[in-house]
């Protein structure tokens, strides 16, 4: 139940906002995939040891090869998943939020809506809502705006 429970954590991810919940459910995604790594291990070697000191039973011998080999196997998908969340642990929340582009780190200059237009006065000539050209600006009163 637990691992569905990350699986659908998983899918939201994305949509968590707090950067401490993301913490949180990595930390938590990281321990349980380490715990049960670590126990399909030991059930490994407890279920190998036991297996090797019992005698030899008439029946029930495929069983208990198959709960051996699948103990065995089961290491390292949950080992794996550990170290993924690990992995995304020291990422940290530097990337948590960081855009999907990258910036064109050579363009400097501001938006220019044309490439290849160029503006034969060098720009604005005066700031915009200032009023009417070569009027000074009145101290104390509101402009009416032009128009």
């Amino acid at each position: 139940m637990a691992s569905i429970g990350f699986i659908v954590g998983e899918y939201f991810f994305e949509q968590m906002s707090s950067i401490k919940t993301r913490k949180h459910y990595v930390m938590a995604d990281m321990g349980f995939s380490g715990f049960w790594s670590f126990l399909y291990f030991i059930g490994f070697c407890y279920l190998t040891n036991k297996w090797s000191n019992a005698p030899t039973p008439p029946y029930g011998v495929n069983n208990m090869q198959a709960a051996i080999a699948f103990s065995f196997f089961a290491i390292f998908p949950w080992a794996a998943a550990a170290y993924l969340a690990f992995m995304r642990y020291k990422q940290g929340a530097d990337q948590a939020f960081a855009p999907s582009y990258e910036a064109d780190p050579t363009n400097m200059g501001g938006y220019n809506s044309y490439p290849d237009a160029t503006d034969p006065e060098g720009g604005y000539s005066q700031p915009p809502f200032t009023g009417q050209p070569g009027q000074p600006p009145q101290s104390g009163m509101q402009q009416a705006p032009p128009y």
